[in-house]
């Protein structure tokens, strides 16, 4: 994803002061010269602290009451949610935003709901042989209060999706949402604290980054773009603070020539042309036969055509403000300069600027070092490379940071397996795009550059659980026998150990 641009330059933890530990968890007792925002963060920050101390455990009946309530929420005001959020970007339809971020949070909220009773119980785990009559268990425990920070391309369900996992698991979340998002960040806000004590959940329209990301929550999650992100995990690693990332890249996908061009062109643009391409696992790049090239580009121009008549349609999102809509047309004539050929797919204007729009284009004749191959596009631009090994495919892949999401196209099983075998990435969609981010039984997260960690179903659930492990001891002691003043047993003992395997 794109640097989140109300992120400013992280102080010294020393700007916190007059600090009080207890039992694992930080108070903050006072800041200097704050906002009356900042100010009402603290005071939230705190009494979610001290709810952790006074009910440190959550009942399973209660969390599913809280995500009943938040399920209600969306329902209620989903007409409201889709004006604030088409208000922040300036144009997004209705539509997109019901599909896009209501729909899958409704189902992960769902989901999460039927599944929560099985994920809360304790784990049986093996006892070694040694400890007969002992017995195992892991116990998934909340970790406490849980800051979610968020960007502004999916306001609504990159705050709801991990919310979910963490009040799943027993937790308290204060969200922190971007100021390009304020519009949705005061309704939810609004709309939460009607129905949700902030005990459990609140919303900060206002608070600034500097104060809230120095908080010493018990997890923090952050969305957004690497550079930021290794930022935000410094910041965290001041406090100790659990960190997970979700940050994005440059998601490759790869065309075979054994699949239907139609068929991909139309599943390819769909996730690349919603929300105009501002996704953090939108296809960022494409590798294509290189004799089907032409065949590609007139495909993709029909296509389109079918999606959306001309950019002025309300379905066509908008780029959130004027500096992405700068730096899009920057990486746009640093291709051209570069004697990259540009192909709009719409006929018609190649921009509206006033209302920030830019046609889907296909970008050929690429170079590595142009700003399109370096930088995440982050918009309606799809660069198109031709290959003729998959070899050379992987190779490039392999040379580059692991991105988000990598996608292919192919019939044949075994090059499926030889892409996933020999690339990384946070997650793939084979035969289509995006769609395994809506999966609530696969977990979605990132890997090196592209993130950490990872949320949704139930390694979500884990994520935001501290997993506790306890041992029963039995009545009768097995390692009475092992104590001092050794003798011949316990050298018995030992070679017992190493020569016989079942003794594990």
């Amino acid at each position: 994803m794109r640097v989140i641009d109300w992120i400013k330059p992280f102080v010294k933890y020393h700007h916190m002061t007059s600090r009080e530990d207890i039992q694992g968890f930080t108070m903050i007792n006072s800041i200097p010269s704050t906002s009356e925002a900042d100010a009402e963060a603290l005071r939230i920050f705190n009494l979610q602290i001290r709810a952790c101390l006074d009910q440190p455990f959550i009942p399973l009946k209660k969390r599913i009451a809280l995500l009943k309530t938040i399920e209600n929420i969306l329902i209620e005001n989903d007409q409201a949610i889709c004006e604030a959020i088409n208000i922040d970007f300036g144009n997004r339809s209705l539509h997109e935003t019901r599909i896009l971020e209501i729909s899958p949070s409704l189902m992960g909220l769902r989901y999460t709901r039927k599944q929560l009773k099985k994920w809360m119980k304790p784990q049986r785990r093996h006892v070694s042989m040694i400890f007969l009559g002992g017995r195992n268990r892991v116990i998934p425990q909340a970790k406490g209060t849980v800051g979610i920070i968020t960007p502004w391309n999916y306001p609504l369900f990159l705050a709801i999706s991990p919310m979910t996992s963490a009040l799943a698991a027993g937790n308290r979340i204060m969200v922190k949402q971007a100021t390009n998002s304020r519009h949705l960040c005061r309704l939810l806000h609004d709309r939460f604290s009607q129905k949700i004590d902030p005990a459990f959940v609140c919303f900060f329209p206002e608070v600034s980054a500097e104060t809230f990301s120095e908080l010493p929550f018990n997890h923090l999650v952050f969305t957004g773009s690497s550079t930021t992100g290794k930022t935000v995990m410094e910041t965290a690693a001041r406090n100790l603070v659990p960190i997970t990332l979700e940050l994005g890249g440059k998601s490759p996908v790869i065309l075979t020539k054994d699949f239907d061009m139609t068929k991909a062109v139309q599943r390819i643009l769909f996730a690349k042309l919603m929300n105009a391409g501002q996704t953090c696992i939108a296809p960022d790049y494409i590798f294509v036969p290189e004799n089907r090239i032409d065949r590609f580009i007139q495909t993709a121009r029909e296509v389109a055509q079918q999606l959306y008549p001309d950019i002025a349609s309300p379905d066509y999102t908008a780029i959130i403000d004027q500096r992405a809509f700068d730096r899009l047309m920057d990486t746009l004539a640093d291709a051209k300069a570069g004697n990259a050929k540009v192909i709009q797919l719409l006929t018609g204007p190649e921009t509206i600027r006033d209302q920030k729009k830019i046609a889907p284009m296909i970008v050929t004749n690429v170079a590595p070092q142009m700003r399109i191959m370096q930088e995440e596009i982050f918009g309606p631009i799809l660069p198109v490379l031709s290959y003729s090994t998959l070899k050379t495919v992987i190779q490039y892949i392999n040379d580059r940071p692991r991105p988000l999401a990598l996608y292919m196209f192919t019939h044949d099983r075994q090059v499926v397996n030889q892409v996933i075998s020999n690339t990384r990435s946070g997650g793939v969609t084979v035969n289509d795009c995006a769609l395994h981010v809506a999966q609530h039984d696969l977990p979605f997260g990132g890997i090196g550059n592209s993130g950490t960690g990872q949320y949704h179903g139930f390694e979500g659930f884990m994520e935001f659980s501290k997993l506790r492990p306890v041992f029963y001891q039995a009545p009768l002691s097995s390692t009475s026998a092992l104590t001092p003043p050794y003798g011949s047993f316990a050298n018995k003992i030992y070679q017992a150990i190493k020569k016989f395997s079942w003794l594990s």
